[in-house]
């Protein structure tokens, strides 16, 4: 759908510039920018949606022997022991 839009020229040079720099159109960094706008935010009593971190992983045999992820206190108690 075709629609036109007021923007001052310095907000429109550098959406441009933002827009180049992203390797985008001018359209799709105004589409984007509009959802962005639109999309749902937490808000009292409302909890977002966890963001994914990626966790180093390293090779190896998986963990050593007695280590028990579930028994907090025992597995510091094996990681003060490697100090």
């Amino acid at each position: 759908m075709r629609t036109t839009i007021r923007l001052d020229d310095a907000l429109l040079r550098r959406a441009k510039s933002a827009a180049a720099m992203r390797g985008i159109s001018l359209n799709e960094l105004i589409a984007d920018a509009v959802r962005a706008a639109l999309a749902p935010k937490p808000g009292p009593g409302r909890v977002s949606e966890p963001s994914v971190v990626p966790l180093p992983t390293f090779a190896g045999r998986g963990l050593r022997p007695g280590v028990d992820l579930d028994n907090s206190a025992a597995l510091a108690d094996l990681m003060d022991d490697l100090e």
